[in-house]
């Protein structure tokens, strides 16, 4: 073999190694991802050392129909292993002046979310996780409803756990929570002292499709995702249950889009948009610093 075939030999092979490297260094990430879902955080957190961008897309139908729109961009850390961040913002089409009914696009508010993973349990396609997570939000947004939303609509606190178990292809993950509702600065919580604090539950189920089978980290991955997601007012002594639906598409390992639908089951807890649409997109990028 001559010094010029050999450098080409080299330099194929060099590449073939370089390639399953990165696909086997990712392959974590793919097979976990049916537990990425739309409308709740899993116990698992994204990798360490990575940041990740995502844009929520929400259209919310209101119980006058009319339909709003809202925008929380959201930055994601993956601190380490077990510990991650995430910093979002709060933007709608609201009405923001209660004397008029025009409705205008703004800034709401912001909110830090925290989650730590204290307990896993892994084996070959099998794991069991546990998390604890805090949320803090901030909005300026007139209060018009008992049902506490922290995603815009009320400032406040929310800590729970989460529990999320993968066999396979399947996980399934569930969360209770605390929540408590304070004033939106001068605009105040005007139901009642007792009615601030509500108990939050969901219960999700994610299936990954496709690929049947990994061979390479372009494949697209397809997962479909069924939730439940509930809250219950404990001064009222009312909720609601909403089911949420959902369909997810993994590009190239690192790019994510989310298309589902909320709309409730139980809802005997006022709320002013009790069903929509939501579209996420999210890019992330991995190892970002040593």
């Amino acid at each position: 073999m001559s010094i010029i075939q050999n450098l080409k030999f080299n330099i194929q092979n060099n590449k073939k190694m370089m390639w399953k490297f990165i696909f086997l260094s990712l392959f974590p990430v793919m097979a976990n991802a049916q537990e990425l879902f739309s409308f709740t955080e899993p116990a698992s957190n994204m990798a360490a050392k990575s940041i990740g961008i995502r844009l929520n897309n929400q259209i919310l139908k209101e119980y006058d129909g009319i339909n709003t729109y809202r925008l929380n961009p959201e930055v994601m850390w993956g601190v380490s292993k077990n510990i991650m961040i995430h910093a979002d913002f709060f933007m709608s089409s609201r009405i923001r002046n209660l004397t008029s009914t025009n409705r205008t696009f703004g800034y709401d508010g912001a909110g830090i979310y925290l989650k730590y993973r204290f307990y896993s349990k892994d084996e070959v396609h099998n794991h069991f996780r546990l998390a604890a997570y805090s949320k803090l939000s901030f909005s300026n947004a007139h209060i018009h409803q008992p049902a506490i939303d922290l995603n815009g609509d009320n400032t406040g606190s929310e800590s729970g756990i989460i529990a999320t178990k993968l066999i396979n292809k399947i996980a399934v993950s569930a969360s209770s929570s605390f929540i408590y509702a304070m004033d939106n600065g001068s605009k105040k919580f005007n139901y009642g002292n007792t009615s601030r604090s509500a108990i939050g539950y969901t219960l999700s189920f994610g299936k990954l499709m496709l690929p049947k089978e990994y061979t390479d980290y372009k494949q697209t991955n397809l997962n479909i995702m069924f939730e439940l997601l509930g809250q219950y007012n404990t001064g009222m002594r009312t909720g609601y249950l909403d089911i949420a639906p959902s369909i997810q598409f993994i590009f190239l390992s690192k790019m994510r889009l989310d298309v589902g639908y909320r709309f409730p089951v139980s809802n005997k807890l006022f709320r002013t948009a009790q069903k929509g649409a939501l579209v996420r997109l999210e890019y992330n990028l991995f190892n970002v610093y040593n």
